[in-house]
């Protein structure tokens, strides 16, 4: 070879990028090449202050010398250059307008003057639903101006009521309440997931037009914000964004299935158990009654189509006070009937200082007017102050359920499973108990009791709402401790979903256990911790979301303690559904993962409905006492039971 041709040759390789390609392997190996974005990350969460939507955020390390990226991507796997691009100079960006539940996919490049580097890798995330482990809702603290009643809506904002902001989430607290003192849980690990369901509690879907709803008593700051609460004007919207918000968990990770632990109606009125089982169904919802005013008009009014749970969550019902009790205070009877279907508002007397009940008068309890924004109560107040009784365009849909009517309901459904729990057989005779294994592989049970008050209980002679204590007569309580009985020989693991709950309220309590029932609650929390593979009591009612340990009273044998989680009303803030998780531990115990989750609301009329539950809050200073959050719920298991779940061999975490 010639000198020359050596020389030029040895400059070619001199002038050639080989040696920065050995230390930059991530160009397109062109000279000149642009480095391709590296360590790109997709996280399914946007940043925690962002009010609504989902998000993901997309971020990767700086390139030098870089003047801006270009971001591809695509809800379905295969992103090329060819895909939707976002153009943006940062390294992180976040990525709004998406769907909850549904996957995106990502690719970033390069920019350098007018070349473009090769793609990323392809990196993914799904869209998650935030939940208070992330985030949790702040009201905004206010003073209430004296002159704001609870149903002056319109003069909410300007009040400053009603607003919120995003803080820090809450992390798992580790609760060791049941397990022995020198239990040591650093070591112990989450070994597999056992079974996933989410709990819904005291929608009390309203039909805010009825002339037989209990609209007086909650008019005024000292009144019941059960009664009248502004948030009643959206129960059945909230209901359907909790639905969404449970579809969007779905997507994320299996829910085995989901439960109403009761006060799905406010009243036991037909309308408004439909309106409930529809919004679940995803059929179309008509939310006014009567003459439907405002139903062409004011978002609260108009006609809707829900978008009903996903039909792989099958979802199961249990018996609240108010689903068969007239605002869960008094039995049914005529009066109440013929106010409901009729035209003329409800006359009663003050229910909370007299023993007549409803048989008293003196009030008219008055309705929502849905033909104005705000839905301004009318012909409520002292019967005298009225020349003649208050009206309301009638409605038969309106009618009161009786126990065996409002059960019989669930079988007219789209979802699964008809019935919703509830036999046939027992709808007619008016039992609203009954057991179901979610997982026909799994050792696990539910025992759904109804421990509502009998219509027939008599009243304790006491002044005030006599029937919406906790309760069992003697068939429910024999059925209970039947179903438990064969739940512990069979070696399954036994949770009881109930509508009130036991062993948190002072005796003689409004919420709080029946004097008349068949067994006192002391000794029916006793017969509970007989039974070591009882896990948990779920209740809800009281719209808290406590959680109350129930230990063993035998220090050597911890595992017949057990947990009570309360579920919070879906209707008045923190407006949450909780979700629960079972896993299986490295030793010998299980961990129950108890989240609350705030539904999605975004772009919704839920989301006034949200406003109006922290204004009624604040205007009614009802806030929650005990307040359970997020919590891990460690159970210790007898070794037949930690026998039979190693058998299964479950490693999903």
């Amino acid at each position: 070879m010639k000198k020359t041709t050596l020389l030029l040759l040895a400059s070619f390789v001199l002038a050639c990028p080989l040696y920065a390609g050995k230390t930059d392997a991530k160009t397109d190996g062109k000279a000149n090449a642009v480095q391709v974005p590296a360590d790109v990350k997709v996280s399914g969460y946007g940043p925690i202050e962002t009010i609504s939507g989902a998000q993901t955020t997309i971020s990767w390390t700086p390139v030098e010398g870089a003047t801006g990226y270009n971001i591809y991507w695509s809800s379905a796997s295969g992103v090329t250059a060819k895909s939707t691009v976002i153009k943006t100079s940062d390294t992180k960006y976040v990525h709004g307008g998406l769907t909850y539940g549904h996957t995106y996919y990502y690719r970033v490049a390069a920019i350098k003057g007018d070349k473009v580097s090769k793609l990323s890798k392809q990196e993914s995330s799904i869209a998650r639903v935030y939940t208070t482990l992330q985030r949790q809702i702040v009201p905004t603290p206010v003073t209430v101006p004296d002159n704001i009643r609870p149903f002056d809506i319109a003069l909410f904002a300007n009040a400053g009521l009603g607003k919120w902001t995003y803080g820090a989430g809450a992390p798992y607290a580790k609760r060791l309440d049941l397990m022995p003192a020198d239990y040591k849980a650093d070591a112990v690990k989450n070994t597999g997931s056992l079974l996933h369901f989410f709990t819904i509690s005291d929608i009390h879907i309203t039909d805010k037009e009825s002339p037989a709803e209990a609209v007086f008593f909650g008019l005024s700051k000292k009144g019941i914000i059960s009664a009248y609460s502004p948030a009643m004007l959206y129960t059945t919207h909230v209901l359907d964004a909790a639905i969404r918000t449970a579809n969007a968990l779905n997507k994320e990770s299996r829910l085995d299935f989901g439960i109403s632990l009761g006060d799905d109606a406010n009243s036991t009125q037909y309308n408004e158990l439909r309106w409930f089982i529809d919004v679940i169904d995803g059929k179309m919802i008509n939310p006014s009654s009567g003459k439907h005013a405002g139903a062409d008009k004011w978002d609260y009014q108009k006609p809707y189509k829900a978008a009903g749970l996903d039909r792989s969550i099958p979802w199961y019902s249990t018996l609240g006070n108010h689903d068969h009790i007239w605002v869960g205070s008094f039995p049914v009877n005529d009066k109440t009937r013929k106010a409901a279907v009729g035209s003329t508002m409800l006359n009663i007397g003050n229910i909370f200082t007299t023993n007549l009940g409803t048989s008293s008068t003196g009030y008219y309890m008055g309705a929502i007017d849905g033909s104005t924004e705000f839905g301004t109560p009318v012909g409520a107040g002292p019967v005298e102050r009225f020349a003649v009784p208050p009206t309301v365009t009638p409605d038969p849909d309106r009618r009161e359920l009786a126990r065996n009517e409002w059960m019989g309901e669930f079988f007219n459904t789209t979802s699964k499973p008809v019935g919703h729990g509830f036999s046939r057989k027992n709808a007619k005779k008016g039992f609203a108990c009954y057991t179901f294994k979610p997982n026909p592989k799994l050792p696990i049970e539910v025992i759904v009791l109804d421990d509502t008050q009998s219509e027939n209980d008599p009243s304790d002679g006491a002044n005030g709402p006599d029937w919406g204590h906790g309760s069992l007569d003697a068939q429910r309580y024999a059925w209970l401790v039947s179903e438990l009985d064969k739940g512990q020989a069979s070696g399954n693991l036994m949770i009881i979903a109930a509508h009130i709950p036991i062993g948190v309220t002072k005796p003689g309590a409004l919420d709080g256990w029946s004097s008349l029932a068949a067994v006192t609650e002391s000794d029916l929390i006793a017969k509970l911790k007989t039974y070591p593979n009882l896990l948990l009591w779920m209740a809800g009612h009281r719209h808290f979301t406590t959680i109350t340990p129930m230990p063993s009273t035998d220090a050597a044998h911890p595992e017949l303690g057990f947990w009570e989680v309360e579920t919070g009303s879906l209707r008045e803030f923190p407006q949450q559904l909780r979700t629960f998780r079972i896993a299986r531990n490295s030793d010998d115990t299980v961990s129950v993962y108890i989240t609350n989750v705030d539904p999605i609301i975004d772009n919704s009329p839920a989301a006034t409905g949200r406003s109006y539950a922290i204004a009624g809050n604040q205007i009614f200073d009802s806030w929650q006492e005990g307040v359970g959050l997020n919590a891990e719920l460690v159970k210790k298991l007898t070794p037949a039971m930690q026998a039979k779940l190693n058998k299964l061999h479950i490693t999903e975490k």
